[in-house]
């Protein structure tokens, strides 16, 4: 079966990439993974919400950390008996120096998954991967047995900030202010796209110094002489020869045509002429692997979710390493950056995420930037059975799934902290001039339900001042339930009445039976607290010349890189 590009994939990248049916070999243009750093930390989503609610708007969407256990161990082994010898030994002796610490388990980690992303990548194809200090040295080693040595292309150097906290009194330690990203390819064949960057205004000056009196245009005088021979090139143009040991580099009938076009310049006191090279013709400096002219999320484009990238860098990278047209896969997409830029620099993506809360604001980030977009969602619950299935597997996954289908945020803290009743919370924007109104969201994945837990909720409404709370059930509620719900009342706005406690079942959500009750159009269209991604309104021009296919460096028209 082929891919299904323009897709998202909710579960564990091993497991998604390992299904060979959805992922063969050879099948991917472009990889870009930007994997946790293994840093010890909880990143938290920051989602829109009322002034007055801020301490409810954050939830743990990860937590970066490994651990040495069964599941490090079962993939340990599965490294040491792969047919990579060479990632084979290098994981033993990482073992033997590193011991079965925090580090070797995430290392066992990555390796998998990249021996899984070496697979699928075109003999063509690139992979960057971007990491931090804190685990790079040891992820370019695990890269150069998965990729081997020679397919190491680069290390670029990304300056996400202009100053760090790390460099204070009492700490020691110069400040962090850069990211890593190793870039490797497939083979020696890979796709290219020179970029360029503008020339610096010192440079222009020093280098472009004259003017041309009828047009203005700046330019540079160029060399029209040649160390060796090549044809005809030994002949006398206008009064003057190439000095001793010297030929002229382009043939008589080339050189008239450049003195008719005027890009001939003649000493006013004798002397070969020289070419000119105007700055408006010149494409810019190649780029180099020194990023430091893309900052971080603009507040226009943040969305509150944590690591998130800015759009530039990974446009830079799809123009770089891609074609229109082309697949370009990120396998921990988070919320979504690579997938937009190759959306909207026409290629083809796909997007694989563990958490639902990820995969969640990918589908609006996506639908609200491209107008009429349409595309798959794979691993997500589509049915009931579906449902139970990941209920059973994972109960937080499972909570925050379910508050999606209501457009409820979930709740912060809910996977470390102790259970306050609350799954999830709705501000509904209808109260004009009004303190902010919540509902509460409690959400139910077990066989078995009772009256007590509508009771229960009642009384997290009333203390936490809710105007409604949603119980939403993966079992059938019973009639006392019902019964207890009705006699909870009802909340009022305007001449309108809305039940007070609304019992909803995933079975009917899924169906399109069940939907809940309260004014406000805007929270029931899907906003769902996310951050709204900015509308593309036109295809973004793609600066730079194609060499595409090409594994060697593209011959500029000058040697200006040498210069700068």
């Amino acid at each position: 079966m082929p891919l299904h590009p323009n897709s998202l994939h909710y579960g564990d990248n091993l497991e998604v990439l390992r299904n060979r049916d959805d992922f063969p070999n050879d099948s991917i243009d472009l990889i870009y993974l930007d994997p946790p750093f293994n840093s010890k930390r909880d990143y938290n989503v920051i989602y829109k919400t009322p002034a007055g609610h801020d301490s409810d708007s954050q939830i743990t969407a990860f937590e970066d950390s490994w651990h040495w256990g069964e599941q490090a161990e079962r993939e340990y082994h599965e490294l040491v008996r792969q047919s990579n010898t060479d990632l084979s030994e290098l994981i033993q002796a990482l073992r033997r120096f590193l011991k079965e610490t925090d580090m070797m388990a995430y290392l066992v980690m990555m390796s998998n998954r990249l021996l899984e992303l070496h697979r699928v990548l075109k003999p063509t194809g690139s992979l960057y991967l971007h990491c931090d200090p804190t685990a790079s040295h040891y992820l370019k080693i695990v890269l150069d047995g998965v990729f081997g040595k020679e397919c190491f292309r680069t290390e670029i150097s990304w300056r996400r900030s202009s100053a760090h906290n790390d460099a204070k009194q009492g700490r020691k330690q110069y400040g962090n202010i850069r990211d890593v990203l190793f870039f490797y390819t497939r083979s020696d064949k890979w796709t290219w796209n020179w970029l360029y960057t503008p020339y610096d205004q010192e440079y222009v000056e020093a280098f472009y110094c004259h003017v041309d009196e009828k047009t203005g245009r700046r330019y540079r005088l160029g060399d029209l002489t040649a160390a060796k021979p090549g044809g005809d090139v030994s002949y006398e143009f206008y009064g003057t020869r190439p000095y001793r040991g010297r030929y002229w580099a382009y043939s008589r009938e080339k050189m008239e045509a450049f003195k008719k076009e005027g890009r001939l310049y003649f000493p006013p006191k004798g002397g070969t002429p020289s070419y000119k090279r105007y700055l408006d013709e010149m494409p810019g400096v190649p780029l180099q692997n020194d990023w430091n002219d893309i900052k971080p999320p603009q507040k226009q484009e943040y969305l509150g979710y944590p690591t998130q990238k800015p759009l530039a860098l990974l446009e830079r990278i799809i123009q770089a390493s891609s074609n229109e047209g082309d697949i370009v896969l990120d396998p921990f997409c988070g919320c979504g950056t690579a997938v937009h830029a190759a959306q909207k620099l026409n290629r083809k993506w796909i997007g694989i995420d563990i958490t639902h809360l990820a995969i969640s604001l990918i589908e609006k980030r996506m639908k609200d930037a491209f107008s009429g977009i349409n595309f798959e969602v794979h691993g997500v619950p589509k049915d009931f059975d579906g449902a139970i299935d990941l209920a059973k597997r994972d109960k937080y996954q499972f909570q925050w799934w379910a508050c999606s289908l209501v457009n409820a945020q979930p709740y912060q803290g809910k996977k470390k902290g102790s259970d306050t009743g609350i799954d999830g919370l709705i501000f509904p924007s209808e109260y004009s001039g009004e303190a902010p109104k919540k509902i509460i969201v409690s959400v139910k994945g077990g066989e078995h339900v009772g009256s007590a837990m509508i009771r229960d909720l009642k009384g997290v409404v009333d203390r936490e001042k809710a105007i409604i709370g949603l119980f939403v059930t993966l079992a059938e509620p019973t009639r006392d339930m019902r019964k207890e719900a009705t006699a909870a009342g009802f909340h009022e706005f305007g001449e309108k009445q809305y039940p007070k406690i609304q019992i909803l079942t995933i079975k009917g959500l899924l169906e399109g039976r069940e939907t809940p009750k309260y004014f406000d159009r805007q929270v029931m269209k899907g906003s769902g607290g996310f951050k709204k991604a900015k509308r593309e309104v036109k295809k973004l021009p793609l600066l730079f010349r194609s060499t595409s296919g090409e594994s060697r460096a593209a011959e500029d028209e000058s040697d200006e890189s040498e210069e700068r």
